[in-house]
């Protein structure tokens, strides 16, 4: 029976990966941080040991007499103040845990990146593995970190460690209490997001993703890698097939123009949209799995399904305030129209004064990008 470690254990997905490993019936080793919550594999009979992906003693311990590694611990985020923990983490974990499991000779490790580390389509596209990387230029943290840990582990790859890399898109399902990848859908519910712009985002089930892994341990070739998406949608049916389903109205439509303007004011979540996740949201994260559906046989399940589990989960963990969102959401809506209107205004008195100023290089800053 195969020693197997799993990093991250105790986050969305890593926990979803730690059942089905406990299911395929490996001799399973947690890893997980010190004082982490445990509730997502709480009932699991299964050895638990403290690793901190930055710690190389905690993590060379961890490894001792493992022959398997999932290495599924990280970070997302897109807030800015995240910027120095994203590649802490995401960047110096990886490139720690790999270092090791070289030095361990373990004989598979399935990494799990992400498919933003491909970047994003072109509108209206997808994006594959084959496609170069080329959005570091918009200074995302969160995508440039995970796009520069991958590196790290292809470079491990090539000095001859036996690893599979897997992209997951964004993970939605039921289980997700710490908020890693449904915020949006939490942040729809409560009314949270009055407003929103052109865009795309790829959605996969986390239980396909996490199934994902383990078709990679026993079918993924080395140094490959394989995207794990399941449904692309743009904005505009994401939030009409939410809406529908959970009978919360959805947001209003902005010009992505007038998004960027008014990035810190428009509020999201737990504060104002920064110009960082306006500058994310405002592109297509949309992606094809041709390969994972060939190559290791994955299949995911019907969108709907994952949809009807996420809103699921988050009406029976908050039914009474998603309750009465949806008794204020009337006013809310007044407001943000009040909102996109005195927006509106203001950027059209702005371009009345650039242009009624006489400076060197006016047609050229009209002329362009927004």
């Amino acid at each position: 029976m195969a020693k197997t470690l799993l990093t991250g254990a105790t986050g969305f997905l890593g926990s979803h990966v730690a059942h089905l490993l406990h299911e395929r019936g490996d001799d399973l080793r947690l890893g997980v941080e010190d004082g982490s919550d445990d509730e997502l594999i709480r009932d699991l009979d299964a050895e638990r040991v403290v690793c901190d992906v930055l710690d190389r003693r905690a993590v060379r311990r961890a490894l001792k007499g493992v022959d398997r590694v999932f290495h599924v611990a990280g970070i997302t985020s897109v807030r800015p103040s995240d910027r120095e923990r994203l590649f802490t983490v995401n960047v110096g974990g990886t490139k720690t845990v790999l270092e090791e499991c070289l030095r361990a000779g373990v004989d598979r490790v399935v990494y799990s990146s992400s498919a933003a580390a491909v970047g994003h389509a072109e509108p209206g596209r997808t994006a594959d593995e084959e496609q170069l990387f080329t959005v570091g230029r918009l200074g995302i943290p969160y995508v440039n970190s995970v796009h520069e840990a991958e590196v790290e582990a292809m470079r491990m790859a090539a000095r001859g460690l036996p690893l599979v890399c897997v992209n997951p898109a964004v993970c939605f399902g039921a289980g997700d209490i710490h908020l890693a990848s449904t915020r949006l859908v939490r942040s729809f519910l409560l009314g949270r997001l009055p407003l929103y712009t052109e865009g795309a985002i790829c959605v996969v089930d986390v239980r396909d993703a996490a199934e994902g892994h383990l078709l990679a341990d026993q079918r993924g070739k080395p140094a490959e890698r394989y995207i794990l998406g399941g449904r692309n949608f743009t904005f505009d049916r994401l939030f009409a097939d939410l809406g529908r389903m959970s009978g919360v109205e959805p947001p209003v439509k902005i010009p992505v123009a007038l998004a960027r303007f008014a990035s810190g004011t428009l509020g999201v979540g737990r504060g104002p949209l920064t110009a960082a996740e306006v500058q994310a949201a405002g592109h297509w994260w949309t992606y094809r799995s041709s390969k994972a559906k060939r190559e290791l046989r994955w299949k995911p399940r019907p969108h709907e399904e994952t949809l009807e589990a996420t809103l699921s989960w988050h009406l029976d963990r908050e039914h009474d305030r998603i309750a009465r969102t949806r008794r204020s959401q009337q006013l809310q809506y007044r407001v943000a129209g009040a909102a996109i209107g005195a927006m509106e205004g203001a950027a059209g008195l702005a371009g009345q004064v650039l242009r009624g100023m006489p400076r060197p290089g006016l047609a050229r800053l009209e002329g362009g990008r927004s």
